[in-house]
C-alpha cells in the first residue's frame, strides 16, 4: 500500500499556496502538486499558471529534512531571484500600456 498524500498550506509573498505531497506514487516516484489558491491561479516563479506538478525520486523530501513547506518555499525563493521572475515582477508593476 502506498503512503497517503498530505496537504500543506503556505503563504509566499502574499500568495496562498496549497501543496499536496505524495511520498510514493505508482511505486516509482515522489510527487508534489503545487497550486496558488489566493489569488487563484497567481503566477509563481515555478509556474506562470499557478499550478505545477513536480516529480522527484522517492525519498527526496526526506533526504532534505522532510519539511515540505520549507523545501517548496526555498525553491520559490531560489527561482524568484532569477532574471525571468524579476522581469515578470517589473512588468507587473508597470502594467500594460497597450
Amino acid at each position: 500500500m502506498e503512503p497517503q498524500s498530505r496537504t500543506y498550506s503556505l503563504t509566499w509573498r502574499t500568495i496562498t499556496i496549497r501543496v499536496v505531497h505524495t511520498p510514493r506514487r505508482w511505486t516509482a516516484i515522489e510527487h508534489l502538486e503545487i497550486r496558488s489558491i489566493a489569488p487563484e491561479g497567481a503566477a509563481l516563479p515555478i509556474t506562470g499558471t499557478g499550478y505545477r506538478s513536480h516529480f522527484v525520486p522517492i525519498g527526496t523530501v526526506d533526504a532534505h529534512g522532510g519539511d515540505v513547506v520549507a523545501q517548496v518555499t526555498a525553491w520559490l525563493d531560489e527561482e524568484a531571484a532569477k532574471p525571468d521572475w524579476l522581469a515578470h515582477i517589473d512588468a507587473s508593476r508597470q502594467g500594460c500600456l497597450f
